[in-house]
Order: structure tokens, then C-alpha cells, then sequence
């Protein structure tokens, strides 16, 4: 009867540890969907600001060597990522909306395109702001201060690009706030009823003079082991996700690559082993502090 009840004690605490382990997979499963979708708003934002032109415009008597010259030692610049000579034709094409247009001002300027050289490059994505775009700048106009006349950019474009994903940020992070607070109560919950078949073995052993970190030591450790195994589990349904969207969506394939998988395996072992870890100390406290009289 003694090994009966021993055996059943035993099969509801590992069923009480595996709907531990099942509900924080759930929970990081759901925080690594929020985070997926930040890190691919976060490429979305970069590849928007990256599309920013900056245009180039150089005194009259600058021949298009001249100009070709400074294009060239543009691309060496850290701050720049692509850079382009525009000749005057191709500045008529882009200006115009249609070959019929583009005729029709060459017939005006004698066969000419009325718009100079030029220089357009498209800055890296971590310096397009009003600041960033003011220090290149200024910093192409100390260095060509002879050649340059003006340095040309849509600044309503980059307010509106920094704004717009800057409301999704925020967005993002209110649902991953929440979505943590929940998981810490209902994960606090699964462990506590996990806990409660060994409350009687937690209060024997501060009868007989355990101090509390001796009792404490076993179980947090199964909840660090617990937290780990979850976040594999977690991170194995995202991936499951991640690649059956990579055949319908392109920006997942250019977005997740292994760096960024990295990255969410390791922010979720961190969640899962610090929310088992808070959960089953708190838990234990309860246990602890209660009298014996309590515990029935």
C-alpha cells in the first residue's frame, strides 16, 4: 500500500514538473513571437532608412572627373553605404514621369538636360536621424567645402520614418511587458501546485534544522533545469514557425538567419530559467513560512 502511494506521490510530481515545463514553453513560445516580430520590424526600419537618398550638388566650373573622383572616395566613408554618380541625363529621367515629358524639356534646353551632375548615396541605417544626418552633413561640407554647394535630403521622409516605427517599438514592448507579467502568473500558479505534494517534505526538513538554503538549493536548481528545457522547447516551435513562413514570406529568409536564432535561444533561456527561478522562490517562501498546522 506504502509503495502504492509512493509510486502515484511520484507520477503527480512528475506530471505536476511536465505541465510546469509545458506552460513555459507556451509562454516563451508567445514572448519569442513578440520578439521575432520586433527584430523584423527592426530590419523593415533599417532597410526603410537605408533608402534615404542624399543628394550631392557641386559648383558649375566641376567637371564630371571631378566628380567622379569624390563619388570614389565616398564609398570608403563608414557612415555611407552605396554611392552613385548621377549624370544629367539620368536626373531628367528620374525627375520626369515619362519619356514624352523628358522630350519635351530637351526640346526646351536646345537636346540638353537642364539638371547638373550630381551625387546621390544612401546613408547606413543607424545614422538617420535629424542628428546623424546633420553630422554627415556637415562633415561632406568641411571636406569638400570648394566643391560641394549643396547637400540635399527629404527631411519630412526621415521624421516620418523614425516616428511610424517608432510607435511599433513601443507597441512591441507593451505586449512583450504584458505578456511577461502573465507568464510570471501563471507560471507562478503551475509551481506552486508543482510544490504543494512536497510541502510536508519542505516543513519535516525545517523541523529537523535544515536552514532555508539547504531547502531551497535542490529545488532551485530543478527550476533552473526546468526553465532551460523550456526555452528548448520554446525555441523549437519558433523555429517551426519561422521556416514553414520562409516558403510564403521573403522577409523572413533576409531578416532570420543563425546570429538572430542566437539571439532569441539566448533571451529566452534567460526568461525561462529567471521566471522559474522567481516562481519557485516565491513559492518556496510560501512553504516556508507557513506553520505545520497550515499545511493540511
Amino acid at each position: 500500500m506504502g509503495k502504492d502511494i509512493e509510486k502515484y506521490g511520484r507520477r503527480g510530481l512528475q506530471s505536476g514538473y511536465l505541465s510546469v515545463v509545458v506552460g513555459i514553453s507556451l509562454v516563451l513560445f508567445m514572448l519569442g513571437l513578440v520578439l521575432g516580430a520586433y527584430f523584423g520590424l527592426e530590419h523593415t526600419q533599417n532597410a526603410a532608412k537605408e533608402n534615404i537618398e542624399i543628394d550631392l550638388f557641386f559648383n558649375p566650373d566641376l567637371n564630371d572627373s571631378d566628380i567622379k573622383l569624390i563619388e570614389q572616395e565616398l564609398k570608403g566613408w563608414e557612415n555611407i553605404k552605396s554611392v552613385w554618380f548621377v549624370s544629367p541625363e539620368r536626373a531628367l529621367e528620374v525627375f520626369q514621369s515619362n519619356e514624352v515629358e523628358a522630350n519635351e524639356i530637351k526640346a526646351i534646353f536646345n537636346d540638353k538636360s537642364p539638371f547638373p551632375p550630381s551625387v546621390s548615396f544612401n546613408p547606413i541605417g543607424s545614422i538617420v536621424d535629424k542628428q546623424g544626418l546633420d553630422e554627415i552633413k556637415e562633415q561632406i561640407l568641411s571636406t569638400y567645402p570648394d566643391q560641394v554647394a549643396e547637400v540635399n535630403y527629404d527631411e519630412n521622409r526621415v521624421a516620418q520614418v523614425n516616428l511610424g516605427f517608432l510607435q511599433w517599438i513601443y507597441l512591441f514592448v507593451a505586449i512583450g511587458l504584458l505578456l511577461t507579467i502573465i507568464a510570471f502568473a501563471m507560471i507562478n500558479n503551475t509551481i506552486r501546485l508543482a510544490l504543494y505534494s512536497k510541502r510536508f517534505t519542505i516543513k519535516t526538513m525545517q523541523l529537523v534544522g535544515a536552514k532555508s538554503g539547504f531547502i531551497r538549493k535542490p529545488f532551485l536548481w530543478n527550476s533552473v533545469v526546468q526553465g532551460f528545457l523550456s526555452a528548448i522547447v520554446g525555441m523549437s516551435l519558433l523555429m517551426a514557425v519561422f521556416f514553414a513562413l520562409k516558403r510564403y514570406m521573403e522577409i523572413v529568409s533576409s531578416t532570420y538567419n543563425f546570429e538572430t536564432f542566437l539571439i532569441l535561444f539566448g533571451v529566452l533561456i534567460c526568461l525561462g530559467v529567471l521566471i522559474s527561478l522567481l516562481s519557485t522562490w516565491f513559492a518556496l517562501n510560501k512553504y516556508l513560512r507557513k506553520r505545520l498546522d497550515n499545511l493540511y
